[in-house]
C-alpha cells in the first residue's frame, strides 16, 4: 500500500507540475491526492501504525482491543489530528495576512507606490517595484504580494513588452524577499513553527544571500530594456464618495498592518502562543482603525468600493488550498516512513546539505516550489542534539539538522531563489504567465540564466556568512 500511496502523490506532484498544459488548478489536484491517499492510509492503517507508532497504539488498545476500528479510531485521534493542528495554524495565519492586505489595499495604502516609482527612465521604474516587491514580500506571502505589484506595474508600464520583463524581475523580488524572514514564505513559517529556526537567526542568515539573488537578475533584466518607456498617464482615482482618506491616516494604517507584522515573532517568544493568535490580533486592531477612520462612509452607506479585492481574495485563497492539499500529502510521506528512507538514501550517497539543496533548487524548476520544500523539510527531525541523530552520521554534518542549522536556511533558499527558474516553479511565476502571457519558452530562453546566477552567487554568500558566523 505504501507504493499505492507514493504513486498517487508522485502523479499527483506531475500533474501539478504541468498545470500550464492540463488546465486543471493544481489546488484541485494537491487536495485530491490527499484525499485519496488518506483514504487509503485509513483502510490499510494497521501496518503504518503498529510500524510508526508501536508503543502508543499498544497502549490506545488496551481497553479498546485490537481491530480495525480501534485502528481507525487512533488514526483519527492521535495521527491525524496532529497534523490537522500544525495545518490549521498555518493556514489560519495566512488568512489574518491576507484580509490585512485587503484591508490595506481597500484603504489605498499602497498607492504612494504607484506614485513613488512612476518614471519614464526605465532603471528607476524597475528598480523601484523590485525594492517595494522586496520589502513586502518579507512580511506577506509570495503570491498576495506579486499580485498587488503587478497590478501596480499594469497603471504605470503601458506596453506587454516590458511589463513582461519586470513582471519577471517582480517574481524573483517576491520569492527571494519571501526566504529574508519566517514569516514571509509558507515555507519558512512551517520551519519556524516547527522549532527548526528562530526569526532573529533566521533573517540575519539569509538577508544578505536574498538581497544578492534579487539584485544580481535585475541588474541583468535592466540592461535588457530601453532607457525610456511609455508609462499610463496618472488617474483620479476613485474611492467610494471622493474622500479618500488623509496621508497620515493611510501611514498610520500601513504601519499598524505591516509594522504588526514584525512583532508577531515577539509576541509568540513572550507569550508561547501560535504565531497567527498574533497575526489575528494585528488584523483585529487594523479593522478597527479602518472603522474609524472611515465612519464617515460607513455612516453615509457608502462602502469603500476596490476593484482588485476579489484579485486579492482568488490568488490568496487558491494558495491557501493548495498548501492544505500539499502540506497532507508530505503528512502521508512521512507517516508511510517514505520520508525515513529517503533522508537514509541521502546520508548514504549525497551527505552534504549543499548538493542537497542544489538538486532540490534545480528539481523545483519543473516541479512547484512549496511541495518540494515542504517534502525537503520533513525529510529530516529537528534534532535538539546531535545524539538523537543516526551516530553513523559525521558530527558536522549532523549539525546541520539541529535548530538553526544550515540544512534549514539552504532548503529554504533554494526552493524560493531556484523556484523562479521558470515560471511553472512558484506560485507567483504562474501569476505571472496568466497575468502578461508570458510563455515558459520566452522565461527560459531570458531569464533562466540570470536567476541561476543570482542564486549561485547568494549560495556563495551564504556559505562566506556562515563561515564568519562559526
Amino acid at each position: 500500500m505504501t507504493y499505492a500511496i507514493l504513486s498517487i502523490i508522485l502523479i499527483g506532484y506531475v500533474l501539478i507540475a504541468y498545470e500550464h498544459i492540463t488546465h486543471i488548478n493544481k489546488a484541485t489536484i494537491a487536495l485530491f491526492a490527499a484525499v485519496v491517499g488518506w483514504v487509503l492510509f485509513m483502510i490499510t492503517g494497521s501496518e503504518f501504525v503498529t510500524r510508526m507508532h508501536g508503543a502508543e497504539y499498544a497502549a490506545f488498545a488496551s481497553s479498546l482491543g485490537d481491530s480495525a476500528t480501534t485502528v481507525k479510531q487512533f488514526i483519527a485521534s492521535h495521527v491525524f489530528i496532529g497534523y490537522a493542528a500544525s495545518l490549521c495554524s498555518i493556514v489560519l495565519y495566512l488568512l489574518a495576512t491576507m484580509n490585512i492586505v485587503t484591508v490595506l489595499n481597500a484603504n489605498g495604502c499602497f498607492d504612494f507606490i504607484t506614485d513613488v516609482v512612476r518614471a519614464k527612465d526605465s532603471r528607476v521604474l524597475l528598480w523601484g517595484l523590485v525594492a517595494f516587491t522586496w520589502l513586502l514580500s518579507v512580511n506577506l506571502d509570495n503570491l498576495t504580494t506579486t499580485v498587488l505589484m503587478l497590478m501596480i506595474m499594469r497603471r504605470i508600464v503601458e506596453q506587454t513588452r516590458w511589463r513582461m520583463w519586470i513582471g519577471s524581475a517582480i517574481v524573483i523580488a517576491a520569492n527571494c524577499g519571501g526566504a529574508a524572514t519566517v514569516i514571509g514564505d509558507p515555507t519558512s513559517l512551517v520551519v519556524w513553527t516547527r522549532g527548526a529556526v528562530t526569526p532573529t537567526d533566521f533573517s540575519f542568515a539569509l538577508i544578505l544571500p536574498t538581497l544578492v539573488a534579487t539584485a544580481i537578475p535585475t541588474f541583468l533584466i535592466s540592461r535588457s530594456l530601453p532607457e525610456h518607456i511609455d508609462i499610463v498617464r496618472p488617474i483620479t482615482r476613485f474611492r467610494g464618495n471622493q474622500s479618500p482618506l488623509h496621508l497620515w491616516q493611510k501611514v498610520t494604517m500601513l504601519v499598524v498592518g505591516l509594522g504588526g507584522l514584525w512583532f508577531i515573532p515577539t509576541f509568540h517568544r513572550i507569550t508561547l502562543l501560535p504565531p497567527f493568535l498574533g497575526a489575528l490580533c494585528v488584523l483585529g486592531v487594523l479593522w478597527v482603525l479602518h472603522e474609524v477612520m472611515n465612519h464617515r462612509r460607513i455612516m453615509s452607506n457608502q462602502p469603500l468600493e476596490v476593484s482588485d479585492e476579489r484579485q486579492f481574495q482568488f490568488a490568496s485563497l487558491q494558495m491557501i488550498m493548495y498548501f492544505v492539499g500539499v502540506f497532507m500529502c508530505v503528512a502521508l510521506l512521512i507517516e508511510t516512513g517514505v520520508m525515513s528512507s529517503i533522508s537514509a538514501w541521502c546520508d548514504e550517497w549525497i551527505h552534504n546539505i549543499y548538493i542537497m539543496s542544489i538538486a532540490m533548487g534545480a528539481i523545483s524548476a519543473v516541479l512547484d516550489n512549496i511541495a518540494l520544500v515542504l517534502t525537503a523539510i520533513n525529510i529530516y527531525p529537528v534534532a535538539e542534539n546531535i545524539s538523537a541523530l543516526s551516530p553513523a552520521l559525521d558530527p558536522e554534518y549532523a549539525s546541520s539538522f539541529l535548530p538553526n542549522g544550515q540544512y534549514w536556511h539552504l532548503i529554504i533558499y533554494s526552493g524560493c531563489v531556484a523556484g523562479c527558474l521558470l515560471p511553472i516553479g512558484n506560485l507567483s511565476g504562474y501569476a505571472l504567465m496568466k497575468a502578461e502571457n508570458v510563455s515558459i519558452l520566452w522565461y527560459a530562453r531570458h531569464i533562466l540564466l540570470k536567476v541561476i546566477l543570482g542564486w549561485f552567487v547568494g549560495l556563495g554568500v551564504y556559505f562566506l556568512v556562515d563561515l564568519w558566523l562559526r
